[in-house]
């Protein structure tokens, strides 16, 4: 067998490798990929030169002649959001383990082009995982039944043929009801986030049932951004309510800007509680009460689901993580009008 190795600066290519041991490069394919029985004479020949040579197969190629692309998609609501990095650094890691590469797509918060984007990433990768998906449960159904892995994270569909992962929002809501209630608030408002977000109807589902610890909540449409959290907050005082609690931490720090320039002190005349802990808060120069979710090992759970779907094709019950309540500096027991004059 000839030394290739020697006096080479390029690149060994397959067709080094066949002619270091004397077969075809298509021989050296075929056992390299494992796609046909090859002689075993041949194949040990193949695995030497491989070795003298220091070959290093293109795993991309590789997953193409046995019908793979060695990529997972990632499709997310919206990239600038501070809450998804720590969910696709995790993802990109188990990824990388297995691996695969990661190719992510953002819907910019339109629910109408997300079944078009799916349908994109199936043709190009072994599995997809859908970020906080806003489609109609019909839709999905439908992607489901195209029998390609496909995780949901942060949205749970009972019946769903899909494994799934998410942060307890609604247990997370009433975090934040209860340490309100605890302080003596009694009416609330509430920032309602995207319309058809799975995740902000699992908010107001706690809201709702946080009638049982006395309070009485008005909830004002709202977004997902700074700048709508901004908007949506004049509506606030005339509400008469002495908590505020947000869709998430960018639109309570939006909110917490807008009361300022109002003359409305918090948390002294008004609470105010964001959603998912963002690390954020220095922008609006408060320390912001919140509740966070383990987005890394959301992005973990829901990465290791999908590798098992793809390799072993089976999926299991869906999976809540528990979110953290963290009171900081933004909320305070009420106060009556004489003792703020005070």
């Amino acid at each position: 067998m000839r030394n290739l190795r020697q006096g080479r600066s390029t690149r060994v290519t397959i067709s080094d490798v066949g002619a270091a041991a004397g077969v075809s490069a298509s021989t050296v394919s075929r056992v390299l990929n494992g796609t046909a029985k090859v002689d075993p004479s041949l194949a040990a020949r193949v695995h030497d030169a491989v070795r003298q040579l220091g070959y290093r197969p293109n795993a991309a190629a590789q997953g193409l002649a046995r019908g793979e692309w060695g990529t997972i998609g990632v499709l997310v609501p919206n990239l600038a959001n501070p809450y998804f990095p720590d969910v696709l650094k995790a993802v990109s890691a188990v990824a990388r383990s297995h691996g695969r590469r990661v190719m992510v797509m953002e819907t910019d918060e339109d629910p109408s082009i997300e079944h078009d984007l799916v349908e994109d990433l199936m043709r190009s990768c072994d599995g997809v995982l859908l970020c906080s998906p806003r489609m109609e449960r019909s839709d999905l159904v439908v992607l489901t039944a195209r029998d390609h892995p496909l995780v949901l994270l942060d949205r749970i569909v009972p019946g769903l043929a899909a494994p799934a992962v998410s942060a307890d929002f609604f247990g997370g809501m009433m975090l934040i009801c209860g340490h309100l209630a605890q302080l003596g608030h009694r009416r609330v408002a509430y920032l309602s986030g995207p319309e058809v977000s799975w995740a902000n109807s699992e908010r107001i589902r706690a809201l709702e049932a946080a009638k049982a610890f006395g309070l009485s909540v008005t909830i004002l449409p709202c977004g997902s951004t700074s700048r709508c959290g901004y908007e949506a907050a004049a509506e606030v005082p005339g509400t008469g309510a002495t908590a505020l609690t947000t869709y998430n931490d960018l639109v309570a720090l939006g909110a917490v800007a807008r009361m300022r320039e109002l003359g409305v002190r918090v948390p002294e005349e008004l609470s105010v509680v964001g959603f998912d802990d963002i690390e954020l808060d220095h922008v609006a120069h408060t320390s912001l009460t919140t509740v966070s979710a383990p987005r890394g090992q959301l992005g973990k759970q829901a990465a290791e689901m999908l590798e098992t779907l793809m390799t072993e094709g089976h999926d299991g019950e869906p999976v809540y993580l528990p979110m953290e309540l963290h009171v900081r500096d933004s909320t305070a027991p009420p106060r009556m009008a004489g003792e703020l004059a005070g």
